[in-house]
């Protein structure tokens, strides 16, 4: 399997500004825009009205990029647009058309077919279904139509309503759109302080000390199946990983966390803390790196060795602790492929600590859908590859004393599998742990946060926590292990109002 290129690297921050649905909002409507009035670039007057009449909009699009809208909270989009059409009732309905147009050809064409095609061999006729998961997509991405449309018409409406006056030297009146611009505020303030409400409690102290009878694994190799939603999962044909829970220790109520993107999940699960700490808060990572320390870097106190195997833009988050691969493969071998590079990588380096990322089940959740019978499909291949790679890890002697840990960074919502405020089948993901220092046939119905992961990783190891871990380690799992009593102090808290 091929290492992701530079190219690649910078090709998925740019996607990312096309993904996210904060940032796709302000580029499709600038975009949208100038081609509308393609023919008026000649015309030197056009930029001058034009960037004059989007300098008005920018409050409102730093509104709408301030605030998140997903979920129930995007029905209440449509009240600002009735206010508009109520003010000032002007629409350029050829505008607004061409917008509706070029937004589902971006939506349903370029990205659920053409991209999707070239990138994991989807069907040409992928349009044909994902159409409909673009109208049910919950999360706020730019594949969130509910969200994006009122956004959109009501901005581009705006805009060329101050264009359209400035171009013809009609007054603009500044004290009306000025208290519109009030209005929409306070309509998004409310609606966050009363109604978004389900955020994960955020755990205020550091981790607790842990003590346990001294044995340690040898090894802790993790394998994430990205976007496996956890009732899927359990429909789904898995012998050999409910082999390995069944007889290892299941956490029932485990959490992912707030926002749900992979990520972020992925960096609050390496170093045991949540995004308002360790700075990565979405898949769009403005400012490189975490800032906080790592289980690598706590590994590397001790003289042993850990790397995470993933996709190219977790390198914005753990630079050169992760061996990126290529995501441009058709989604049939990419997870195959995946793990033969994790038997190079072990044969290598024979890691301590191994974190390897399969991504078939939520691409295939992406392009197809989470309710169709092509997403349990691809939950019973991880399985079967899963144990080929456990197998080939037993024959080459890495099993023994080695610790199993199984797990999601988030699950999957309905329409386009959006995850990343926690709609239903988003919040809850599978998680279990096997081997020698795992108790057996336990099932943990206390609710736990993946935040636990650097920690219990820590300490199973035997190395210290990472410098900003909150996590529990997860001692119902460990045998011989008990928490300290032990509180941390009020300087050691996190604030839980941001």
């Amino acid at each position: 399997m091929k290492q992701a290129s530079t190219f690649e690297v910078i090709a998925a921050r740019g996607w990312n500004l096309l993904n996210e649905g904060k940032p796709f909002t302000p580029i499709f409507v600038v975009g949208t825009m100038l081609l509308f009035y393609i023919g008026e670039w000649g015309n030197p007057s056009f930029w001058q009205t034009t960037g004059f009449s989007f300098l008005l909009t920018v409050p409102l699009l730093a509104l709408y990029y301030h605030f998140d809208f997903p979920l129930l909270l995007r029905n209440y989009l449509w009240l600002p647009f009735v206010a508009y059409l109520i003010l000032w009732g002007d629409v350029n309905l050829s505008l607004l058309t061409f917008a509706l147009g070029l937004y589902f050809f971006f939506t349903v064409f370029f990205w659920g077919t053409f991209y999707y095609h070239l990138r994991i061999g989807t069907s040409w006729l992928n349009f044909t279904r994902f159409w409909k998961l673009v109208l049910k997509n919950s999360d706020s991405t730019s594949g969130n139509a509910q969200e994006q449309l009122p956004k959109f018409l009501l901005i581009l409406s705006l805009w060329n309503l101050f264009y359209e006056k400035l171009g013809s030297g009609m007054a603009v009146d500044y004290l009306s759109y000025a208290f519109f611009l009030l209005g929409v505020w306070a309509l998004s303030w409310i609606l966050h302080r009363y109604l978004f409400d389900w955020k994960p409690e955020l755990k205020r102290n550091f981790t607790e000390p842990v003590t346990d009878n001294g044995e340690k694994s040898d090894k802790v190799i993790m394998i994430v199946i990205d976007g496996m939603r956890k009732e899927r999962f359990q429909e789904a044909n898995t012998p050999f990983l409910d082999k390995l829970r069944k007889n290892g220790t299941e956490y029932a109520q485990m959490e992912t966390v707030y926002p749900a993107r992979t990520v972020v999940c992925f960096s609050s699960m390496m170093t045991g803390t949540y995004p308002q700490e360790h700075g990565i808060k979405s898949n769009m990572v403005w400012k490189l790196g975490i800032k906080v320390e790592s289980i690598f870097d706590s590994l590397r106190k001790i003289g042993k060795k850990g790397r995470l195997l993933g996709v190219a833009h977790l390198i914005d988050a753990m630079g050169d602790d992760v061996d990126a691969y290529t995501a441009v493969m058709d989604n049939d071998s990419v997870d195959k492929g995946i793990l033969e590079n994790a038997k190079r990588i072990m044969e290598k380096e024979d890691l301590d600590f191994f974190n390897i990322q399969l991504i078939s089940t939520d691409q295939t959740g992406h392009s197809r859908g989470v309710l169709y019978d092509e997403y349990i499909q691809k939950i019973e291949e991880a399985d079967h590859l899963i144990e080929e790679f456990v197998s080939w890890m037993d024959t080459k002697g890495y099993m023994k004393n080695t610790t199993l840990l199984i797990c999601a960074d988030h699950g999957q919502a309905d329409g386009i599998g959006g995850h990343g405020h926690l709609d239903e089948g988003e919040r809850y993901v599978p998680f279990f742990m096997y081997g020698p220092q795992i108790e057996q046939g336990k099932v943990i119905d206390d609710k736990h946060s993946l935040i636990s992961v650097a920690p219990t990783v820590a300490q199973l190891l035997g190395a210290p926590y990472p410098s900003h871990s909150r996590g529990a380690v997860l001692t119902d799992a460990l045998k011989n292990a008990r928490k300290e009593q032990k509180h941390e102090s009020e300087s050691h808290r996190i604030s839980t109002s941001s």
